[in-house]
C-alpha cells in the first residue's frame, strides 16, 4: 500500500492550503488524467513543483476521463491514478475531481500559480478564474513525443 502521501478530498485540500497560506507558502496546482504515468509526467510535475512550496494535483474522475478520451479510457481507476501521482516526489497532495473543468477546485484553492502542459494553446478555460483573484497561469514545457495517448497507440501496433 502506498503511504508516502495522502490522496485527499477537496475539502481536506482546502484546509491544508489555508494553513500553508497562513505560513506564507506559495501554492501551485495542476490537473490532468495521468492515466499511464511516464517520464514526461515526472518532468512536468518536477518543473511545476519548482514554482512553489506546495504542489497539489487534481486528477480527473473516471467519468471525466471517458468524456475527454473516449469509452476505452481510463486504463486505471481514479483512485489508483491519484495514489500513483501522490507518490511522486514533487507532488505534495493529489485529489480526484469530477467537474467538467478545473474551475470549481481552482475557486476553492485559489493557487498562486496554476500550470498546464505546453500542448495547450490559446486561453485556458480556467485562466480567467485564476487571474480574477490575482493568481497566474503558466504553461510548462513538454517532453517531445511523450503522451499517454501516443504510448497507447504505440502499444497497439
Amino acid at each position: 500500500m502506498l503511504t508516502k502521501k495522502a490522496v485527499l478530498t477537496l475539502k481536506e485540500v482546502v484546509a491544508v492550503v489555508k494553513k500553508a497560506k497562513r505560513r506564507g507558502q506559495r501554492i501551485v496546482t495542476t490537473n490532468g488524467c495521468f492515466d499511464l504515468l511516464h517520464y514526461g509526467h515526472v518532468c512536468y510535475l518536477t518543473e511545476a513543483k519548482a514554482l512553489g512550496d506546495l504542489l497539489i494535483v487534481g486528477i480527473n474522475s473516471d467519468a471525466s476521463v471517458r468524456r475527454l478520451k473516449g469509452a476505452n479510457r481510463p486504463l486505471n481507476s481514479a483512485q489508483c491514478r491519484a495514489a500513483l501521482v501522490a507518490a511522486l516526489k514533487p507532488v505534495d497532495y493529489a485529489f480526484v475531481f469530477s467537474s467538467r473543468t478545473p474551475v470549481p477546485f481552482i475557486k476553492a484553492i485559489q493557487p498562486d500559480i496554476h500550470v498546464k502542459g505546453g500542448d495547450y494553446s490559446g486561453r485556458l478555460v480556467e485562466q480567467e478564474t485564476v487571474e480574477r483573484y490575482g493568481g497566474r497561469v503558466k504553461l510548462l514545457s513538454l517532453v517531445p513525443g511523450l503522451s499517454t495517448t501516443a504510448l497507447i497507440k504505440r502499444m497497439g501496433k
